[in-house]
């Protein structure tokens, strides 16, 4: 794990500078059971600098959940139900149409009106409308796309979250936060050392990660809303591995400061440092389980590096992954049902694989093979990780049942570390 490491960092270090740029997605594989939708243009909509329409229905292909239907632009365009051709949208198969519109208000904001509408029954299913100002045009149609993915499929929907991500940009490493499409990526960290491990916290308001800016690795929390640096854990040897607690008021970690890496507890002002693992092997790579109570991690106390939980407070570890010898980098769905980890199989790849926690049954997710650095979404449907692409460093997104697949890329640039951040408040 220790080579595999000092091999990223390296490449990171030869790879070639970019300009700054923000992510291009690509969808590779779509769902099962799509879901036909149309998505009128919004009245008055063409003024804008933003297209709303056109972002709620990019949203929504994105997710692999929906078979995106055309609706032309038709003259004028429809306002109410009464100007819906429901039985046109009947014969097209549909299942739901959305229809929206723009005004102007004062001080330079506008009111952005959506409805979404259930075919067959020619019933209303959702209608909302928002007060926005210019700068915000792309944040209201990620709710709108929200709301019409959480109607139609009953799970949340996660167009309004964030995505943390590192860059090696010329001689530098950039921890940059984007939109979850990719859009208006922010560099809230640039340094000349590498970024490791960024984790937001579960407010959504820092993000723990780990810099060798010292020359060696302490970990850091970045306040994003006062742009402002912490040192969290600055202990001898190593610091790394950063993992928030669901309260927010502590994290694990991984600390040599006694010898070999082994977990502990931080207060998340850097308080109360407090051992939670007695091995003599590398443990490495806590994550948390949504109710707090336990921590799974990696270890090779076995012999080979494997997944291994224990309980939040300290005592026994017990082994979960048992098929292959090199099985890395756990993490559990928001439900708790799930552990997604990094799993090496006989030819030597590296694929996301999931467990689920009942059955212990496992599936391979991905065909990609050099994966690592999974994350999941906060409504647990995607998890993004980090793989190579034609000896470059790129993210992807899987869903958990493998079939909706995306691929997010920086053109001539290596980007890696995903971390999905929490749904906003």
């Amino acid at each position: 794990m220790l080579i595999r490491l000092f091999l990223t960092v390296l490449c990171w270090a030869l790879s070639a500078g970019v300009a700054f740029a923000q992510l291009e997605i690509e969808i590779i594989g779509g769902g099962a059971n799509q879901i036909p939708i149309g998505v009128y243009p919004f009245a008055n909509e063409s003024a804008l600098s933003t297209i709303v329409s056109s972002i709620v229905a990019a949203d929504l292909q994105r997710s692999g959940r929906f078979k995106m239907l055309e609706t032309g632009n038709p003259t004028p365009l429809p306002s109410d139900a009464n100007q819906i051709n429901f039985a046109d949208w009947r014969a097209r198969s549909a299942d739901a149409v959305a229809i929206g519109g723009v005004s102007t208000v004062s001080d330079g904001r506008y009111e952005i009106w959506f409805r979404l509408f259930d075919v067959t029954k020619q019933a209303q299913l959702a209608g909302v409308a928002f007060t926005a100002a210019p700068s915000q045009l792309r944040a209201t149609a990620h709710r709108i796309a929200d709301a019409i993915y959480e109607k139609l499929t009953g799970d949340r929907g996660v167009f309004s979250t964030r995505i943390a991500y590192v860059v090696k940009q010329g001689k530098r490493f950039e921890l940059q936060v984007a939109d979850a499409d990719g859009f208006g990526p922010i560099a809230v960290l640039i340094s000349n050392e590498p970024v490791l491990s960024p984790v937001w916290s579960p407010d959504g308001t820092r993000i723990a990660y780990v810099s060798l800016q010292n020359k060696k690795p302490v970990i850091y929390v970045q306040r994003l809303d006062a742009n402002r640096q912490m040192t969290l854990a600055n202990f001898r040897g190593s610091n790394s591995a950063p993992a928030w607690a669901p309260d927010g008021r502590q994290l694990a970690v991984v600390l040599t400061r006694e010898g070999g890496s082994q977990l502990y507890l931080i207060g998340a002002d850097g308080s109360n440092v407090r051992r939670l693992s007695h091995s003599d092997g590398i443990d490495t790579e806590p994550t948390f389980t949504p109710d707090g109570q336990t921590i799974y991690f990696t270890s090779d106390r076995g012999g080979s590096p494997q997944i291994y939980r224990m309980p939040a407070a300290g005592g026994d570890a017990q082994r979960i992954t048992f098929e292959g010898s090199y099985n890395v980098s756990p993490r559990i769905s928001p439900d708790g049902k799930t552990l997604v980890y990094v799993a090496r199989n006989d030819d030597g790849q590296f694929h996301v694989t999931a467990m689920d926690l009942e059955s212990r049954q496992t599936q391979v997710l991905t065909s990609t093979t050099l994966d690592e650095s999974p994350s999941f979404a906060p409504n647990g449907k995607l998890i993004m990780y980090a793989t190579e692409l034609n000896g470059r460093g790129t993210l992807a997104a899987v869903s958990t049942d493998g079939r909706v697949k995306q691929r997010l890329t920086l053109p001539v640039a290596d980007v890696r570390e995903p971390a999905w951040g929490p749904f906003p408040n």
